[in-house]
């Protein structure tokens, strides 16, 4: 797994519970989507209800989870944590829901990858607040319905369309979650380094803010690697020159790129001449797996204009080859464009 992919790893679920927020003033970024969720919240509180289900999708690491986390502590719930490949059995999900209390919160990650037979169970839940049991096999099943408490789904998702419509159709409130500004990630690196108790001036956040994906999970994981860099090599403070050297030897140029984007890129370039190539023939001449490439490198890329997706495949752009200080041959890629 490359350095910087918003993906989620082992070592930053700690490191996000200690960064997390407590609540949506301290939330930083998502502007619209802030604004949104506090006037749902304070609704709901007012008509003494949970709050409608929610759907969060966008790339990983952009503060899907967090939200999540910030919406219990707003409404004065707990929540429960699982995700759409752990749960296997219809009988997973019974578990899971008739354990929940009046107003939990159920958050559920990578919820597109839910087995079709549990969403059927799902519907109900969701709108009804029941549990239907089938007890018994063949002619002599029969359904057994069970209240369960109300309650608020929050689904999370990097794939929306793998979403099927009536399940979809029953979230109340959906929320894109996009990239973040550079000056609303520097302020989330300030802040991070208040809490983690690293000396950190405004020109060494701002630093790392432009190569953190503007994404605030490669934030902090970047600002923690820096930190290192910092004690080993420096005095302890990070500072522009720190900040830089920093990430020269973590091989993180200024716009967040590292080994595998700049891979991808020069793939498609040297050995497909630029372009286009499918998804398939990318990820196998890079080693890397179709869904890595297609949800965590791809929407940064073509987010920065250096990868295009065309009906015939992938293709490097002119802002990629002058990127990497490659001449573009202009003639050939306008053919294909």
């Amino acid at each position: 797994m490359s350095f910087t992919t918003p993906k989620q790893k082992s070592e930053d679920r700690k490191i996000e519970q200690t960064l997390r927020p407590a609540n949506l003033v301290e939330f930083i970024g998502q502007e619209k989507v802030r604004k949104n969720l506090n006037i749902a919240i304070k609704a709901a509180q007012e008509r003494n209800e949970p709050l409608e289900h929610v759907l969060f999708h966008g790339g990983s690491g952009l503060g899907k989870t967090t939200l999540a986390h910030l919406l219990a502590n707003e409404m004065g719930a707990n929540v429960k944590i699982t995700a759409g490949p752990a749960i296997e059995k219809v009988g997973d999900l019974g578990a899971i829901l008739t354990n929940l209390e009046e107003g939990d919160i159920l958050f559920i990650d990578e919820i597109h990858r839910l087995n079709k037979l549990i969403e059927e169970v799902l519907y109900p839940a969701m709108e009804d607040f029941v549990l239907d049991i089938i007890i018994g096999k063949g002619p002599s099943a029969r359904t057994i319905r069970l209240d369960i408490p109300r309650f608020t789904l929050v689904g999370a998702t990097t794939r929306i369309g793998l979403i099927s419509s009536p399940l979809l159709n029953r979230f109340g409130i959906i929320h894109r979650l996009d990239f973040y500004e550079n000056s609303e990630i520097q302020k989330i690196i300030e802040r991070s380094g208040k809490i983690l108790s690293i000396k950190i001036d405004s020109q060494g956040a701002e630093k790392i803010a432009q190569s953190a994906r503007r994404t605030p999970r490669v934030a902090n994981r970047l600002i923690k690697r820096v930190r290192d860099y910092a004690q080993v090599k420096g005095k302890g403070i990070i500072d522009k020159e720190i900040s830089e050297k920093a990430l020269e030897n973590l091989e993180v140029d200024y716009l967040g790129l590292e080994e595998t984007d700049r891979k991808i890129i020069i793939t498609i370039i040297k050995k497909f001449d630029g372009g286009p190539v499918g998804l398939g023939t990318l990820s196998s001449a890079i080693s890397e797996e179709r869904d890595t490439l297609e949800d965590v490198y791809e929407p940064y890329l073509i987010r920065l204009g250096f990868l295009a997706r065309t009906p015939r495949g992938r293709v490097a752009t002119k802002l990629a080859y002058k990127h990497l200080g490659i001449e573009y041959p202009e003639k050939e890629q306008n053919s294909l464009l």
